[in-house]
């Protein structure tokens, strides 16, 4: 018995795919203000990957989700990113257009796609944006999740404030309950780092401060 094949793509298809494939290479490498437990930089990919694994795991908390949907946004969230890099939730207060140029790069980063396969992504990018639907919502809760627990969990730099997680990314995490409680176990975490820092930053004032990734 043989598998039913969809229409077979145009060797323009596929060479535009593999285009676009080899671009969002330099989200292996683009970094974020966090780093990892061997205290090297984490990169946008490796947050991207533990976030889809996030969704993963808790999906049977979320019976009434679109799991493929909320998998595919987790993959999408961050993928405009590819062109300028990650760009921190602190400095963002400063940057009005940030949500907009990384729509931009995300449509020219797609650009060598097939034309329905380049809607989509951008259609999944701005529903996880603007929370449109449960699915989106999710998505973001589990990405300021996925965030507060690599900063919990890396050699972050001297002077990094913990305690701006405390209150990062909360109107994304009060409502569901399985996000609420992970946010209080991962607040308990914040506020023992955030003493930690404090000790230490009293045996050496001047160290850097660094900001928190989005």
């Amino acid at each position: 018995m043989t598998t039913p094949h969809a229409a077979e793509p145009s060797a323009e298809d596929l060479h535009g795919t593999l285009q676009f494939l080899r671009a969002a290479e330099t989200l292996k490498y683009h970094t974020r203000t966090s780093w990892t437990s061997t205290g090297s930089q984490e990169t946008i990919a490796a947050h991207s990957w533990r976030l889809c694994l996030m969704a993963i795991v808790f999906a049977s908390h979320f019976p009434g989700l679109d799991h493929g949907k909320l998998l595919r946004l987790c993959v999408v969230h961050d993928l405009g990113e590819a062109i300028n890099g990650d760009i921190s939730s602190v400095l963002q207060a400063n940057l009005p257009g940030k949500a907009d140029q990384e729509r931009a790069d995300l449509a020219l980063l797609a650009a060598p796609l097939a034309e329905s396969v380049r809607a989509e992504l951008l259609a999944l990018w701005d529903e996880y944006e603007q929370a449109a639907t449960p699915e989106a919502r999710i998505a973001k809760g589990l990405d300021k999740l996925e965030t507060i627990m690599q900063h919990n969990q890396g050699i972050m730099p001297s002077g990094f404030d913990f305690r701006y997680n405390l209150q990062y990314g909360a109107a994304y995490t009060a409502d569901d309950p399985v996000l609420k409680g992970v946010r209080a176990l991962l607040d308990v975490e914040t506020t023992q780092r955030a003493l930690e820092a404090d000790a230490r930053l009293r045996r050496a004032p001047d160290g850097p401060t660094d900001a928190v990734s989005a």
